[in-house]
C-alpha cells in the first residue's frame, strides 16, 4: 500500500514497474489516471487548482486504501493524487490496483475512484473565460460512490 499526494507530475509508467517489478503473485495490474480537461458542464476550462488539508489527506486516502485490502484480495496498490496549480492535459490521479485475479483489482481500482470523486479531502477550482469558480459535487458522483456502503 502507498499513497502520495504532492504537487509535482508523476511518471505513470515508472509507477507500474515499481509497483509489479520482480512481482509474480500479480495476475492483474488495473490503472487509472485523471487528466485536466480543458471543459467542464459545457464551459471552457483554462485551469485549476487542488487544495487540500495536509496531514489530514493522507491520512484518509491511507485509510481508504487500507479498506480497499480489506474488501478485496490486492497484492498491492498505490495513490497518487496531485494538489496545485494544473492545465488542461495534466495528470490529476493515478489509481493503480494489483491482484491475483482481475475482478477483485476492477472492482477496488472503481471503489477508490468513486470515493476519492466524492469523499476525499480536497477542493477543485477551475479558471475559464468567468473568471475562477469553486467546483461543486455532484449528485451523479455521489449516487455512484452509494453503491460501496455496507
Amino acid at each position: 500500500m502507498s499513497v502520495s499526494v504532492q504537487e509535482q507530475d508523476f511518471d505513470i509508467g515508472a509507477e507500474i514497474d515499481a509497483l509489479t517489478k520482480t512481482r509474480t503473485d500479480i495476475g492483474a495490474l488495473v490503472t487509472f489516471t485523471g487528466l485536466a480537461r480543458d471543459h467542464a458542464g459545457g464551459k471552457p476550462v483554462s485551469g485549476m487548482t487542488l487544495e487540500h488539508y495536509p496531514g489530514m489527506t493522507e491520512k484518509e486516502l491511507e485509510r481508504i486504501e487500507a479498506e480497499a485490502h480489506q474488501r478485496w484480495d490486492l497484492q498491492a496498490s498505490r495513490i497518487i493524487h496531485r494538489y496545485g496549480h494544473m492545465t488542461p492535459g495534466d495528470n490529476i490521479v493515478l489509481v493503480l490496483t494489483a491482484s491475483a485475479h482481475r475482478k477483485d483489482a476492477f472492482e477496488a481500482a472503481e471503489f477508490l475512484m468513486d470515493w476519492l470523486k466524492t469523499k476525499a479531502p480536497f477542493w477543485k477550482k477551475e479558471t475559464g473565460p468567468e473568471g475562477p469558480e469553486w467546483v461543486a459535487a455532484k449528485a451523479s458522483d455521489d449516487e455512484a460512490a452509494a453503491r460501496w456502503k455496507r
